[in-house]
């Protein structure tokens, strides 16, 4: 307001324009006192209701932050905001979805040091009984060896899975090559399929001649040995483990779909089977970490693939995973290799 005035008798005094006179009203230094305080006083009420509108908005982001950095992650700042559609109330809401993200990270960070520590709870508990019952002398030496030995190896496959998780998890980058998919699948099959056959099981497998991707080839094997040893696992006796792949995406992506014919899981589980720890039976804690199908979805999604899971129409469970050429959005210099 104050602008508009001195403006205005800019204007005035260059065209030469004399205003004309009226009544007589006190002056200062040939400026018109009252109309200049009230144009303070109005930009003092105004600058001040323009300063509390902003600030308070701030101070509800900031006691919200505040109770976040306190550990308090459940509490939400937009509901403050008394139906605000700025700027800052877009912040609001913004804060509040990292918060809530935060939230359920934490959550199943808690949910999976709970779940580690009672896996790894369980086969210590059975070492200690085992070393026990050789004190009191009710067991023979060799088969309180032979349990110990069993146990310590159970431990050493949970940790070695636990190390895997962990290094999906975190944000370092992972070393990429060149790597046929296809040769892969037929080691992992081969194998798989040598094992089966002592249990009167067999494993079958169909794919495209060759399938280059650029990935880790590591984490890649792991996951795709999980997924085809859990089916052999869990197949029925005479059965066959069946193993396809084909090409996908005009040949950009490989998919890979294992079916067996085992007893299946529960509809509602389909999705439930790829958290830490998950089984099925309950009584099946003896046989396998509970971090195979975990892992093997981890590393997929790493590197721009998917995994699901279907009941066969013939029975048991049919496994879909794809994997593209190059995880999208990553460049990088590619060397060739190949898995001995």
């Amino acid at each position: 307001m104050v602008s508009s005035i001195g403006f205005t008798a800019l204007y005035l005094w260059l065209m030469g324009i004399t205003p004309p006179p009226g009544d007589a009203v006190f002056r200062l230094g040939g400026l018109p006192v009252v109309p200049i305080v009230i144009a303070v006083i109005a930009s003092l009420f105004f600058g001040g209701f323009l300063a509390w509108y902003l600030s308070r908005p701030l101070e509800h982001l900031r006691w919200g932050l505040q109770r976040m950095a306190e550990g308090q992650l459940d509490t939400r700042v937009e509901p403050l905001m008394n139906g605000r559609r700025d700027e800052i109330a877009d912040l609001a809401h913004d804060i509040d979805g990292m918060a809530a993200q935060l939230q359920a990270m934490v959550a199943a960070r808690d949910r999976l040091l709970h779940d580690i520590s009672h896996e790894l709870r369980s086969p210590l508990s059975r070492i200690q009984a085992a070393i026990g019952l050789f004190k009191q002398g009710s067991s023979s030496a060799d088969v309180m060896v032979d349990r110990a030995e069993r146990e310590t190896g159970r431990l050493d496959a949970l940790i070695d899975e636990m190390l895997t998780l962990h290094r999906l998890t975190a944000p370092a980058p992972m070393a990429r090559s060149a790597v046929d998919m296809v040769e892969i699948l037929h080691d992992i099959a081969a194998d798989a399929d040598f094992e089966a056959r002592a249990k009167n099981r067999s494993v079958r497998i169909e794919t495209p001649e060759r399938f280059v991707a650029h990935v880790d080839g590591d984490l890649v094997y792991r996951a795709f040995e999980n997924v085809i040893r859990n089916a052999v696992k869990h197949t029925a006796e005479a059965s066959t483990v069946e193993v396809h792949a084909r090409l996908v995406g005009h040949g950009e992506q490989l998919e890979v779909v294992v079916s067996d014919h085992g007893p299946g899981v529960p509809p509602h589980m389909l999705e439930a089977i790829f958290e830490p720890f998950v089984r099925i039976d309950p009584r099946d804690t003896g046989r396998g970490s509970g971090l195979g199908l975990t892992i093997a979805r981890s590393a997929l999604q790493a590197h721009g693939g998917t995994i699901e899971a279907s009941l066969a129409d013939s029975g048991g469970l049919r496994v879909r995973m794809t994997l593209p050429e190059r995880t999208p959005g990553h460049e990088d210099g590619i060397r060739p290799e190949r898995r001995a």
